[in-house]
């Protein structure tokens, strides 16, 4: 059909379709994995649309034209030290690859400063690519490294930093940063996007406004995640890195603080910051702020099913693990094929934490029989931290040199606000 009328990719078509229907667009290549019973057209409000062959009548090639998938320029921006911009990858890093459909890691922290000029408006802003990888891709070694470059960053005096990161991982990395940025005097502000900024849908642009107005003008201090708050565009909500959660594989609105209200909220409209919470002041000077980046990877997370056998706690210690958190059901419990196992790592020196699998509420073993022969064997609960965050802080602990005896006493501490002083009901399932 396509070729009857010599069209190209890039040409401007005018499909006429059965019952009168005409559709104007340009068109686009097929993606690798898509079938050959549609045509691809690229709408004029920017949105991609499949039309089945088999509903188009005919075809006109109203104007010749090449396909280059669209990017920004380079700007010339504000350089200045106000605000540091990392680029680590993700989605809010991303364009499509139009081969395959896929999402493909392209973009710069520059680039993504040309795509939105109003941050110029904000404050003066530095970019800097410390990597570029798909947020599934992150390790402990990754959040070392970026807990050291923002650790150098404070010392030169940015008044804050925005980290660029794909959603799917983007809640270990705030609680790995959380924790290793002890006394933290600036905001560091972790963002990302559900959808690629070349798309129409895209929240890439207001979501790094929100992150760049927190680093640049809140008065407050610590790490933060920015995201959407609701579906619409006015408002960004500011979790705190470790009480945050994605809840959603691709709403805007996927973050959600759990057992706490958004710390902040970013009113996009006059770029307003409003504190729902208590949170640390911004102070002057670092005299006592220390990055203490070192993770021991020899912590994992055991999400707990029913008929699970106690041979996975046991290859654990075989192989070296040093703290095993478990995702317990309800109150913190796990049946009664794991306990052996469990006690058995307990009296080698191995920690074992338990969370629930409940994203509200906390962690209650002395309700059950089940909870209690837990405690009695050394089970540690771990009150209403994330299996997540139990597992990154984990991991932080043992890279600190902390002891069996420290683990048993440090884990279930609040050190950073990952445990709540009480569950209020009005924050229950992420209603604020």
């Amino acid at each position: 059909m396509l070729e009857s009328v010599k069209a190209s990719i890039g040409d401007h078509l005018l499909l006429k379709l059965k019952g009168g229907l005409e559709i104007r667009g340009t068109l686009m290549p097929r993606y690798g994995y898509a079938d050959d019973r549609h045509i691809t057209i690229k709408l004029g409000n920017g949105y991609n649309i499949g039309i089945l062959v088999s509903r188009i009548e005919g075809v006109t090639v109203e104007k010749r034209g090449t396909f280059e998938p669209s990017k920004p320029s380079e700007a010339s921006f504000k350089s200045g030290g106000e605000v540091l911009i990392l680029g680590t990858g993700g989605t809010i890093a991303s364009r499509i690859d139009y081969r395959t459909g896929a999402v493909t890691s392209v973009l710069t922290p520059s680039e993504l400063y040309s795509s939105v000029p109003e941050l110029g408006d904000i404050a003066k802003l530095d970019t800097e690519v410390l990597f570029n990888i798909l947020s599934e891709n992150m390790t402990p070694s990754r959040w070392d490294e970026m807990a050291k470059r923002v650790g150098r960053a404070v010392k030169d005096g940015y008044r804050g930093i925005v980290i660029a990161h794909g959603t799917d991982t983007m809640h270990y990395t705030s609680a790995a940063l959380s924790f290793a940025l002890e006394n933290l005097p600036v905001p560091v502000v972790l963002v990302g996007a559900q959808r690629s900024s070349d798309r129409p849908s895209s929240d890439a642009a207001t979501n790094l406004l929100g992150a760049v107005t927190v680093a640049a003008m809140a008065d407050f201090s610590g790490v933060y995640i920015a995201m959407h708050k609701g579906l619409s565009d006015d408002v960004i909500a500011v979790h705190s890195g470790v009480k945050v959660r994605k809840n959603h594989t691709s709403r805007r609105d996927a973050f959600q603080s759990v057992n706490s209200r958004p710390a902040a909220l970013v009113h996009l409209k006059g770029l307003r910051i409003i504190k729902n919470l208590e949170l640390p002041p911004r102070r002057d000077g670092h005299q006592d702020f220390s990055v203490k980046s070192n993770f021991d990877e020899r912590a994992f997370l055991v999400k707990y099913f029913p008929g699970m056998s106690g041979e996975i706690i046991d290859h654990l210690v075989e192989i070296g693990y040093r703290a095993i958190i478990l995702e317990g059901t309800g109150l913190g419990h796990v049946g009664k094929p794991l306990h052996e196992s469990i006690g058995s790592a307990i009296d080698k020196g191995v920690f074992i934490g338990m969370t629930s699998q409940c994203l509200w509420g906390r962690v209650r073993m002395t309700v059950y029989d089940t909870g209690r022969d837990l405690l009695r064997m050394g089970v540690i609960p771990l009150e209403d931290i994330l299996p997540e965050v139990a597992v990154v802080k984990a991991m932080w602990l043992l890279g600190q040199g902390a002891t069996f005896e420290d683990m048993v006493k440090l884990m279930p501490m609040n050190m950073r606000g990952e445990v709540s002083g009480r569950s209020l009901i009005s924050y229950e399932h992420g209603r604020t």
